[in-house]
Order: structure tokens, then sequence, then C-alpha cells
């Protein structure tokens, strides 16, 4: 009886779920999209010197969403706790690159922690970064020249 009592018990605590909160999920959300042209494009950054990103080759992990009533979501999962930084485009043609007039993109561009981007308030990882200890939401607010 003993025996079986101990096997009934070892298969309770093997049948649990996963308590480690080692992993955490970020659900990032962008509004007041111009339009609903294309998709909106989400990078991820986890290190410094990797903002700013214009050929979008030093991301960490990126997502793409479909965007509904001009605002897009996505949630990135399974991140190790730690400082991150997002950039999002709004990717209007779909090609996966930031398109540029003269100087200034033509399309949408966000950073985290920034409501602004100009000459002198370029981003950077460390302006944009923020801990992430726990599931988070943010939102990033789009920035049209």
């Amino acid at each position: 009886m003993k025996t079986v009592i101990l096997i009934m018990l070892t298969l309770v605590f093997l049948e649990r779920p996963n308590l480690d909160q080692s992993t955490v999920e970020l659900t990032v959300t962008v509004n007041n999209l111009r339009n609903s042209k294309g998709i909106v494009q989400f990078a991820l950054y986890n290190k410094d010197g990797t903002i700013p990103d214009e050929d979008f080759k030093k991301y960490y992990k990126m997502e793409k969403a479909l965007i509904k009533g001009n605002s897009a979501t996505v949630v990135f999962s399974n991140l190790p706790k730690g400082d991150y930084a997002v950039n999002i485009l709004h990717d209007e043609n779909e090609n996966g690159k930031i398109e540029k007039g003269f100087l200034l993109p033509e399309e949408g561009i966000g950073f985290s922690n920034f409501g602004e981007i100009g000459f002198g308030n370029k981003p950077n990882f460390k302006k944009a970064n923020f801990e992430l200890q726990s599931n988070t939401e943010i939102e990033v607010k789009v920035v049209y020249f």
C-alpha cells in the first residue's frame, strides 16, 4: 500500500504545471497608425549598441502583425528576464525596410520609451530599454515625419 501511495504522489508532482517563472511574456501594442496598409514589424532588442538598426539585422526577436482598426499587437513569449528595447515599423509596402525620403523615414517608426523622435532626440538602446521582470504590456507610439 505504501508503494502505491508513493507512486501516486510521484505522479501528481510530475504532472503539476511548471511553476518556474524564469521566463516572461511581453505584449507590445501600437495604436494610431495612419492607415491599415501593410503590416507592423516589431523588433525586440536585448543588447546595447543594437539600436538604431535601420536594416533590422541586430534584433533578438522579430514578430509581424496585421493591422486591425489602425492598431497592431504582438506577444513575445518565453523571454528571459532582463533589459529589452522595442522598435516598430509600419511597413506599408511590406518590404521589411524603412523607406526613406531625403533624410527622414516615409513610413511610421517608433521605439519603446520614446514619444518624439528627432535630430536632438535620436533613440539608442540605453534610452529605449526597460527592465522586464514579469509579464508586461507596453504601448509604442508611432511617429510619422
